[in-house]
């Protein structure tokens, strides 16, 4: 079915509201929900918010916390997100990595105590916004085995890299494994099949069938060992730096929650070469496109691309969206 922008931001927001939070955060809630799902990662937009309410109503995602500065070393912050929503902490965070950017050329906030982030590439396209290049990441519950081993014991820890550019911000929004479990459970609801292995099914062998996948949450690393390995680090990372939970503190929660992540934006105008920057990018992806296709008429693109032009197609024609996702939501705002 289809939905207009403008209407799914409007019942999300009433759906916020009717959940407490405040007009400032219900709007922001409702816009980044609508604007991922804009963007073509439904995975991370309209088709999360159930989810969302449902932790909501459990009291893992609280309401009235947000997240609050804890400890200062000049352009390097630790924050405490008190377990509020994922959005709002993000949000707050990104801002102030970008505040610190432009007063010292480089900043940093460390998060701990917060909650899903959703579309990790809002805040990357959030800091291109503010002319800053962006390095941002999490950790998750663990959702990958170790290469080599059975269980999962290491997250798909997503990682994004925006960088400004007057012809179209560059935005680089992955997970460490082959696919989100967003993008998983999104085949899942299609009744289609991954166009790749996507991870283990309970005979411990390769399977893209995404109902066998998510039985156990056992996702493929990207890369296999250098993905086990990647995210593995970026846990570390996450957790030294805002001195909170690793993915192995969060495998004993019932619920994904209180998860550590790190916003670190850097200020490329302090190098007073603008136009060269935007010559030498351009450059990189002239070369990366003047390539022949192994398929006739395919194209290469540059992250961030596809979802700009999903965007415009969707504000053209209005947003697919999942029936039973709609319904679900409408019933939410119900009851």
């Amino acid at each position: 079915m289809q939905i207009s922008p403008k209407n799914m931001q409007e019942l999300l927001y009433k759906l916020f509201k009717k959940y407490n939070f405040s007009t400032q955060n219900a709007k922001l809630l409702a816009d980044t929900f609508t604007e991922s799902t804009l963007s073509g990662v439904s995975s991370h937009g309209i088709n999360r918010v159930p989810l969302f309410i449902e932790y909501v109503k459990k009291g893992i995602i609280k309401v009235d916390a947000e997240a609050e500065k804890i400890g200062s070393f000049s352009n390097i912050e630790r924050w405490d997100g008190k377990l509020g929503s994922g959005i709002v902490n993000a949000t707050k965070c990104t801002n102030r990595a970008i505040e610190l950017a432009k007063q010292y050329g480089m900043g940093m906030v460390a998060l701990r105590n917060t909650n899903h982030w959703m579309r990790g590439g809002t805040y990357g396209k959030q800091a291109a916004d503010a002319n800053c290049i962006s390095i941002l990441f999490t950790n998750t519950k663990p959702n990958m085995p170790p290469w080599g081993g059975k269980d999962s014991r290491i997250g798909n820890n997503p990682f994004v890299v925006s960088i400004p550019r007057k012809k179209g911000n560059i935005v680089l929004d992955m997970a460490i494994s082959q696919f989100s479990f967003g993008k998983i459970n999104d085949y899942k609801l299609k009744g289609e099949k991954l166009p790749f292995n996507g991870g283990w099914d309970d005979n411990n062998q390769l399977s893209n069938d995404p109902e066998k996948i998510l039985f156990k949450e056992r996702g493929l690393p990207i890369g296999y060992w250098k993905g086990s390995a990647l995210s593995m680090v970026l846990d570390m990372l996450a957790t030294i730096l805002s001195a909170g939970n690793s993915t192995a503190k969060i495998s004993n929660k019932e619920i994904e929650t209180a998860i550590s992540q790190v916003y670190i934006c850097i200020y490329p105008e302090v190098f007073g070469d603008k136009g060269l920057q935007e010559k030498l990018i351009d450059e990189i992806i002239d070369f990366t496109n003047n390539v022949e296709p192994i398929n006739s008429g395919d194209r290469i693109y540059y992250p961030g691309e596809q979802s700009s032009q999903k965007r415009a197609k969707n504000l053209e024609e209005g947003i697919d969206v999942n029936q039973s996702i709609w319904e679900r939501i409408l019933m939410l705002l119900e009851e």
